[in-house]
């Protein structure tokens, strides 16, 4: 049992050729948020094999098992989260890379699962590292601002997310906005227009409620939302227009890509 643990507990390296990108998890014993020296030199491996001049950023999701309280877990998840980014940044990685950091707490199981009960509550005492490649969408279509555009590129906006039913931006996604806002103010000839997306929606809803005004046009709100903050940073308004879309364009890289804004760039 006890090498069994052990095991669980290396970092290990999966590489997903989903649209996701790669993919590193870190395992852990129950109840531990601490690394051990195997997983700190491994994670220190991965760093030094990475080509960060190709990594656009880099997310981090933690979870836990099933047991104990959800309030314990989800604080346990972020211990776990933080661990792997205070390492990561120890050793030399890009902080600024590192642009998602969220604590998932504990992953509920089905009554469908129990049958390999200890095997998959310890591979749900894990972070995952989403790595994002530059620019890996495809022609025309980008993750971050270019230096030079033409029309009908789409930026999507990997450091812009919104929380579950929300339309609210956070801090992250204010400072990428406070960037973006001075690209466009010297490159005042482009014209955009911002696109909301939701997620988790049921097929027979175009679009999500905003719990925070009860209506259904979730999506609207969140290129509103993006609109307005760039607008209160001078950004003309003549320049700008939002929409929403609603579920209609998951991209399939997992429910928090498609709580997002993108830009279609409509004039040069």
């Amino acid at each position: 049992m006890l090498k069994y643990l052990k095991i669980i507990a290396l970092l290990s390296f999966s590489y997903l050729t989903a649209q996701a990108g790669k993919v590193e998890t870190v395992y852990f014993e129950f109840d531990k948020y601490n690394l051990y020296s195997e997983q700190e030199q491994m994670i220190l491996d991965f760093i030094i094999k990475a080509d960060t001049t190709k990594i656009e950023s880099i997310q981090i999701y933690g979870y836990c098992d099933d047991r104990g309280t959800a309030d314990y877990n989800y604080k346990l998840s972020e211990q776990r989260v933080n661990a792997v980014r205070n390492l990561l940044i120890s050793y030399g990685f890009n902080k600024n890379k590192i642009v998602i950091i969220e604590g998932k707490g504990r992953v509920i199981l089905t009554d469908d699962l129990l049958e390999n009960l200890g095997e998959i509550r310890s591979k749900n005492r894990r972070v995952d590292l989403l790595v994002v490649k530059k620019n890996s969408f495809g022609k025309g279509i980008y993750n971050s601002f270019q230096d030079k555009h033409v029309v009908g590129d789409r930026i999507y906006l990997e450091k812009i997310y919104f929380p579950f039913g929300s339309s609210k931006l956070n801090y992250q996604s204010k400072q990428e906005l406070d960037k973006i806002a001075k690209i466009l103010d010297s490159n005042n000839g482009i014209e955009f227009e911002i696109i909301g997306h939701v997620c988790c929606t049921p097929s027979y809803y175009e679009d999500a409620i905003d719990r925070e005004t009860n209506e259904r046009k979730l999506s609207v709100n969140r290129a509103k939302s993006v609109f307005l903050y760039l607008m209160n940073k001078n950004i003309n308004s003549l320049r700008m227009s939002y929409k929403g879309v609603g579920n209609k364009f998951p991209l399939g890289k997992g429910e928090e890509y498609d709580r997002r804004v993108e830009f279609l760039i409509t004039k040069i």
